[in-house]
């Protein structure tokens, strides 16, 4: 599996566009799926008016790279809420390792980078997280719609308790856990710590009454239980927030695995 630390590095997409693989690649090797793999995210927000831009130079390096058999494949999506007009291209690998490759499939797509998608950028943030299997649905995920919830924490291994006994009464009750779930590594100061992106086959999905996962833990344990760990879950948590995204089609490159 290939790097495009390097690769987009070189091709000066905004400088930020690192990490390899994709967020729902068919490939997985075994090492990740035991640990989880590491997440590589980067928000681009686009400059007012240069949405077409954006998306026309987007669409013209990836025909370019696809053409110079390039091997990497990724994921971009559109934010639907909050502030700006936000990309966000999400892409994996099994470790670090990943990112000591140099190869560069794109060198040849160089130029429409620097003249198709820079100008259209106003800025971007890195980031990286790692997936956490034993408390998610598994891969791969065939829903272009995700509900991303995110929190930053006041005590991490608590947390994690806690979701990992929400979640496994979920999955007993509905035959799986209902979200990825993922764990920051390093960031900004007002980076999460943690985030869940539950999938929807579509919007009309989110019309759906599901039961709250806290009353589907209250009828595997009991109300006491409930309440008590409801309120320690609360007392962990500094900020919570949550974006819905839409994957771009026309914008990303997840062919089949072979």
């Amino acid at each position: 599996m290939k790097t495009i630390k390097l690769r987009f590095a070189n091709l000066a997409f905004a400088l930020v566009f690192i990490a390899a693989s994709t967020l729902f690649s068919n490939g997985v090797q075994a090492q990740a799926a035991e640990k989880g793999f590491i997440l590589s995210m980067t928000e681009f927000t686009v400059k007012p008016g240069h949405d077409v831009q954006f998306r026309e130079g987007v669409k013209a390096w990836k025909a370019c790279y696809i053409e110079n058999k390039g091997e990497w494949t990724w994921s971009i999506w559109k934010r639907m809420n909050g502030e700006g007009n936000v990309y966000i291209l999400t892409s994996r690998m099994a470790n670090w390792a990943e990112m000591d490759d140099t190869s560069d499939d794109g060198k040849n797509c160089r130029d429409l980078v620097r003249n198709l998608i820079n100008p259209n950028i106003e800025s971007s943030e890195s980031n990286f997280a790692r997936f956490i299997p034993e408390y998610s649905k598994a891969y791969p995920n065939p829903d272009p719609v995700l509900w991303v919830t995110s929190w930053q924490v006041s005590n991490g291994t608590k947390f994690r308790e806690i979701a990992k006994e929400v979640t496994a009464a979920t999955a007993k009750a509905e035959g799986s856990s209902r979200g990825y779930w993922y764990s920051y590594m390093g960031g900004s100061k007002d980076a999460a710590d943690f985030f869940v992106a539950t999938p929807f086959a579509n919007f009309a999905a989110l019309d759906v009454d599901r039961e709250n996962v806290w009353n589907l833990y209250e009828k595997a344990n009991g109300k006491e239980k409930r309440d008590q760990l409801q309120a320690e879950f609360r007392e962990s948590i500094k900020e919570s927030w949550s974006y819905l995204l839409k994957r771009d089609a026309d914008l990303s490159h997840n062919p089949p695995a072979k």
